[in-house]
């Protein structure tokens, strides 16, 4: 009885060495189909980073923007030669982007109005690509009904990738939608190298839609350049393809 008592430990031992065998024997094979869809995939000219994506890999990083590329390959040049900067930390950078909007005609009380608030962050989440923060006065004024600490307004800073990203859309498809257009404020410095101009209408941007938005409201956008001074940043943005008004334009349009 012992004797076959091991028999049939031996053979159920057995069955279990086999069935673990066969299984991977089927993993072995199921990788094998799986890296052979991967070479019939890349053969019928479909991405690699499509079929990455399909087995949950990270896609491949990002192209640098065009405008910084434009950046660096046309404008550095230009400006070296124009002002004799030889030392390439001393470059005028582009640091970051900022766009301001005021609600503070919008103020209900001692609250925003919830359909402006909630409007103006939605189109600056469109435009910028990230959500904007909320600012709130930082002292009390009489005379405008207003006390510390109330919501007046939102504002959006942009930097790397996403802020080349919005200057590009800004200079090429934006800024050609104004009406009547003549041109940005080319005296709109600060006398250290920073930019700033103001737009009347959020509509100008191709992202936002007006069909859909309660109110109207404008928005002050600001370059804040390192290493700069006002005609550095002048030129850096007139290469960029910044439309700068004409003197001769202004005194017509006046």
């Amino acid at each position: 009885m012992s004797e076959d008592k091991n028999k049939s430990k031996a053979d159920k031992g057995d069955k279990a060495a086999k069935a673990a065998d066969s299984a991977q024997a089927a993993e072995k094979a199921a990788a094998k189909a799986e890296k052979a869809e991967k070479m019939r995939n890349k053969a019928k000219g479909k991405s690699v980073a499509a079929v990455e994506l399909a087995d949950g890999a990270a896609l491949p990083p990002a192209p640098p923007p065009r405008m910084k590329i434009k950046y660096q390959t046309e404008v550095m040049p230009k400006v070296k030669e124009a002002f004799k900067v030889t030392n390439p930390m001393a470059m005028p950078m582009l640091d970051k982007v900022i766009i301001n909007v005021g609600l503070g005609k919008q103020l209900e009380g001692t609250k925003l109005n919830l359909k402006a608030k909630e409007q103006t962050i939605s189109d600056l989440t469109v435009i910028s690509g990230q959500k904007p923060i909320m600012k709130r006065a930082k002292k009390s004024v009489s005379n405008f009904k207003l006390r510390e600490g109330f919501e007046i307004g939102c504002m959006v800073t942009m930097r790397g990738a996403r802020m080349w990203e919005f200057v590009d859309r800004l200079i090429s498809l934006a800024i050609p939608r104004i009406k009547d257009f003549r041109g940005v404020n080319p005296k709109s410095f600060d006398g250290r190298g920073n930019y700033a101009f103001g737009i009347n209408e959020q509509g100008i941007f191709p992202e936002v839609n007006m069909a859909e938005a309660q109110f109207t409201h404008g928005m002050n956008i600001t370059f804040v350049f390192k290493n700069s001074t006002d005609e550095m940043t002048r030129l850096v943005l007139q290469e960029l393809g910044m439309p700068f008004a004409k003197p001769e334009e202004r005194r017509k349009a006046s």
